[in-house]
């Protein structure tokens, strides 16, 4: 059985990172760091620092600098992400309730029928159940947002197009999964995807905006689900072990790609231009380690900036 973990305060959070290993050179500010952003969340950033012996100490010379500014990197990294799965998220439920709207009416009564989905019977329940989770989210998070209430308050009734203002993105990658086959494809469609790869890629979007939203760690994050190969895989001509890419496929570059492939070209390479920004940032902060190792982490393949000019 683990033993119970204690408090500990600053100068000790000090020198069991001196313990480890860690070079420590300015413990007045390392001590506010430590307070400010918390030990246990500086410490997700260690892994690509340490040996590979079972002292499972430090590299040599790593400094406490060095950890924080692979700390800072994610952030910096984080907000460009978040900013730009914003703007997908946007753009996917303006499409989603202009599909459903044009198709089947613009109250709820019309736009979550249950007769508007598949009508796959082992569907039914999970059909039903969103419903009653987009109807929830409604009458909670309607009265708090200025459009829906308006609407709620005068007309009795709120537009898809409002509506979808005060829907979680999970839902709403979630409801994808359970339309017509016809509907699929004409928001699948407007991206250039198949309706197969949007349905992978909208809980993986879904994923990652929650982890960005709580500050989680994201640089190295693995989805379980993997993204199905398609052109950029072959174009970059990433390697493959036992088949299989070996970037791309559920690392960040897999979130990556999907970023390529649904948002628009000019906004695609501005994205770009930001984490290149911030790779050149933190490159000329790191020792011990270097840039390619941090790509490497990320699933970055060597010739990662390519994908930025292809169609």
């Amino acid at each position: 059985m683990a033993s119970n973990k204690v408090f500990k305060n600053l100068d000790e959070q000090i020198e069991i990172l001196k313990d480890k290993g860690l070079i420590i050179s300015d413990e007045v500010y390392s001590r506010e760091i430590l307070l400010r952003e918390n030990y246990f969340f500086l410490m997700g950033y260690r892994h690509i620092f340490i040996r590979h012996d079972s002292s499972r100490k430090f590299k040599e010379g790593t400094t406490f600098e060095e950890l924080y500014s692979l700390f800072v990197f994610d952030r910096m990294f984080r907000n460009i992400i978040f900013k730009n799965i914003l703007i997908v998220e946007n753009n996917y439920k303006s499409i989603f309730s202009y599909t459903l709207s044009k198709n089947y009416g613009y109250k709820e009564k019309d736009y979550l029928n249950a007769k508007n989905f598949d009508n796959d019977k082992l569907k039914q329940r999970q059909i039903n159940d969103l419903i009653r989770k987009v109807k929830r989210q409604f009458r909670v998070n309607g009265k708090s947002h200025g459009a829906t209430s308006h609407y709620m308050d005068n007309y009795g009734y709120i537009p898809f197009w409002i509506g979808i203002k005060v829907i979680s993105f999970g839902l709403m990658s979630e409801m994808f999964s359970i339309l017509k086959h016809d509907d699929k494809n004409d928001i699948a469609g407007i991206y250039h995807l198949e309706s197969e790869e949007m349905e992978i890629y909208l809980p993986i979007l879904a994923n990652y905006r929650n982890l960005c939203a709580h500050e989680d760690i994201v640089f190295d994050h693995f989805t379980q689900r993997m993204i199905p190969d398609n052109k950029y895989h072959n174009l970059l001509n990433i390697d493959k072990t036992n088949g299989e890419y070996v970037y791309g496929k559920n690392d960040i570059f897999a979130l990556v790609i999907i970023l390529k492939r649904m948002l628009s070209s000019d906004d695609f390479k501005m994205m770009m231009n930001e984490i290149n920004y911030e790779f050149d940032r933190l490159c000329g902060r790191l020792h011990t380690v270097t840039i390619e190792d941090v790509k490497d982490k990320m699933g970055f393949p060597p010739n990662y900036r390519d994908i930025m000019y292809m169609e």
